[in-house]
């Protein structure tokens, strides 16, 4: 059994959680999951970063003696974990003991070796970013990290040699080029410290809030010298005792930092150089991701454009706001938050796509075997290429999860959902039903599309682990601790019977503006592992409704739009015309069983373009939770252009 070793950094506790916090605690849940699916020791750190001027500064504006300040903001970041189904091993606060001891134990390896000495500091200070800034490296006499105004301070200091590891860490970076990724943040790393390196003041006397430095309690230690200690603390650094020098044989050096951009040089350069002077071995690899933007602006508690995770899980279900964070953003580049994006993947992605694979495998086994899976007979071409493209998948998204590369294994899941829906629209299983001669085929069938659901349910337990559990139990599967070590097709045991079916995620019939003006009006409650029931649709008067002009229309000619998977052309005559329709109905209807079928179409809808494809009009249909959809029809067809009210 391999060890792994997981960290995102600790958060800075002088706001409250947002998502910037909330997505690096979700990438890394994935991860650690997935590596204990695949049969890994792991162990998960996540925590809070407690000390500095900063901090000290938010307590005086709170009100509030900073250790108070400390304990009640700290919570809220460990509230993240229940609120976002995070699986951390350990939470870690640098206000703890066992973490005064560590950074304690740090700063006097270093300066027993010669690296650490007291001077006089002269220079600018970032109280934002928490960091010294060279007269040469201001923006308009701002920090070039932030953008934030720096102070100028005078005081003695004790010093690290920084300068003194400028060859090494060079050397180091050219024989370890995967360090840091992605490799523009390596470059960026590689340039600072080509450009050249001065040492560093790690301690403060303007203030106490922070670990003391041994021996000399008048100075506490610089906050990045204290907080990045943390990852060694969690894994029994300093621990005297026989337990807590175990643990640290075992963990240490960590696997993965998982951090974000703009921290990279304090653990690409500092941490290393700390750790090299202590004689320590350093992280394995550094991982950063990007930034989620707003309207084109990086999300800011002082900008007033943040993203409160709470809000989406109450509304949404918490797997629907993992599922969209992870599949949105390609990791490490910057993405965009947008309500009307979220609505649409929720929709799309797993209210119809996923929803509806899971509603057509447990329906029809229970409606045509019973309950329980059948036995397969003989796999047809069909089923080949859908098996083909499953085995395929599974190394290819532990290939993904490996590199971080989640937004792409979802894409892929995503690609394999849509074949598999495909394969029943093409099959038609409702119409090989009624044909007891194709008994073995209708077997074959339901059971391919069941053991796809599994081997997809698998594979969506790291990014989506309630809703994922839940659709295996849908068919029977209970879910085991490791189940990524040999997954495979055909290990769904025929005879399986199915679990209690329900609706995995409802779809949203709301609009942005309604949902908003919901959530404006009326508090919401946690949903902590499902989505929230729908919320209630607002009424509207009678005038409102006859504004929209419904009219009988027969189908002419349909066929099926070029590289679309759900939409169908429609002719249509509606009395006094004929029209073009497009719509979304191929997962359940073929084109030529609906020629000469009456139905029912919205006639004053503005047209709109679909896949290129001008559409006249709107289609009426039923769409049950996860089902698909129904045309509106009549015992007895009206003529074309009734009027229906």
């Amino acid at each position: 059994m391999s060890r792994f070793y997981i960290t995102t950094p600790i958060y800075y506790i002088n706001a409250e959680p947002h998502l910037g916090h909330a997505y690096t605690t979700m990438i890394a849940d994935c991860v650690a999951r997935a590596h204990r699916l695949m049969g890994d020791h792991v162990f998960f750190l996540t925590g809070t970063d407690e000390h500095g001027q900063k901090v000290e500064r938010a307590a005086q504006k709170a009100g509030m003696p900073t250790k108070a300040f400390a304990d009640l903001t700290s919570e809220r970041f460990r509230e993240l974990s229940p609120l976002l189904n995070i699986s951390n091993d350990d939470f870690i606060r640098t206000t703890e003991p066992r973490h005064f001891r560590a950074a304690q134990e740090l700063w006097r390896r270093v300066k027993e070796r010669g690296f650490i000495y007291k001077g006089k500091y002269e220079g600018w200070y970032c109280t934002v970013d928490e960091v010294f800034v060279p007269e040469t490296q201001l923006v308009d006499g701002r920090c070039p990290t932030c953008g934030g105004k720096v102070e100028k301070i005078s005081e003695e200091s004790y010093f690290f040699k920084l300068s003194a590891f400028q060859d090494r860490l060079r050397e180091y970076y050219a024989h370890h080029p995967d360090f840091v990724t992605p490799p523009n943040r390596r470059n960026e790393v590689v340039a600072f410290i080509d450009s050249g390196l001065q040492d560093l003041s790690v301690s403060r006397t303007s203030f106490k809030w922070g670990v003391p430095v041994p021996d000399d309690p008048a100075h506490v230690m610089y906050v990045w010298f204290d907080a990045l200690t943390n990852y060694m603390t969690a894994v029994g650094y300093a621990d005297p005792t026989p337990a807590g020098v175990e643990m640290f044989e075992q963990h240490w050096p960590a696997d993965i930092h998982l951090i974000g951009k703009e921290i990279v040089r304090q653990h690409g350069i500092y941490w290393p150089a700390f750790l090299m002077a202590a004689e320590l071995p350093i992280p394995k690899k550094l991982v950063s991701h990007g930034w989620w933007m707003m309207e084109g602006a990086k999300m800011s508690k002082s900008l007033g454009n943040v993203v409160r995770p709470k809000d989406y899980v109450d509304r949404f279900g918490v797997d629907a706001f993992r599922y969209f964070v992870m599949r949105e953003m390609v990791f490490g580049q910057d993405a965009d938050f947008t309500d009307e994006s979220f609505l649409a993947r929720y929709n799309a992605d797993l209210a119809n796509d996923l929803g509806n694979l899971v509603s057509r495998a447990t329906t029809m086994i229970h409606r045509y075997c019973g309950g329980v899976v059948p036995k397969p007979g003989q796999a047809g071409e069909r089923e080949i290429d859908v098996q083909q493209q499953l085995l395929k998948l599974i190394p290819s998204v532990k290939a993904h999860v490996a590199k971080f590369e989640l937004s792409f294994a979802l894409k892929e899941i995503w690609e394999a959902i849509g074949a598999a829906n495909r394969y029943i629209v093409a099959n038609e299983p409702w119409k090989i039903a009624k044909d007891a001669a194709r008994k073995e085929q209708l077997q074959t069938t339901l059971y391919l599309i069941a053991d796809c659901l599994r081997v997809i349910g698998e594979l969506l337990r790291p990014f989506i682990p309630a809703s994922a559990e839940r659709a295996l139990g849908m068919i029977g599967v209970r879910p085991t601790a490791q189940s990524w070590q040999d997954l495979t097709l055909d290990q769904l045991e025929p005879g399986t019977r199915l679990g209690e079916t329900a609706p995995l995620f409802p779809r949203i019939e709301q609009t942005v503006e309604e949902l908003r003006r919901m959530a404006d009006e009326q508090p919401t409650t946690a949903a902590p592992a499902a989505p929230a029931a729908p919320p209630e649709p607002a009424r509207i008067s009678i005038d409102d409704f006859m504004k929209v002009e419904l009219r009988v229309a027969k189908v002419l000619a349909a066929e099926r739009v070029p590289k679309s998977n759900k939409l169908i052309k429609l002719q249509v005559d509606v009395g006094s015309e004929q029209r073009q329709l497009v719509a979304g109905i191929a997962e359940a209807y073929e084109p030529e069983a609906l020629v000469g079928r009456t139905v029912v179409i919205v006639f004053n809808l503005k047209p709109a373009k679909l896949m290129g494809v001008e559409s006249n009009g709107m289609v009426l249909a039923a769409s049950p939770d996860g089902g698909k959809p129904m045309l509106v029809g009549f015992e007895a067809p009206p003529d074309p252009g009734t009027r229906v009210r």
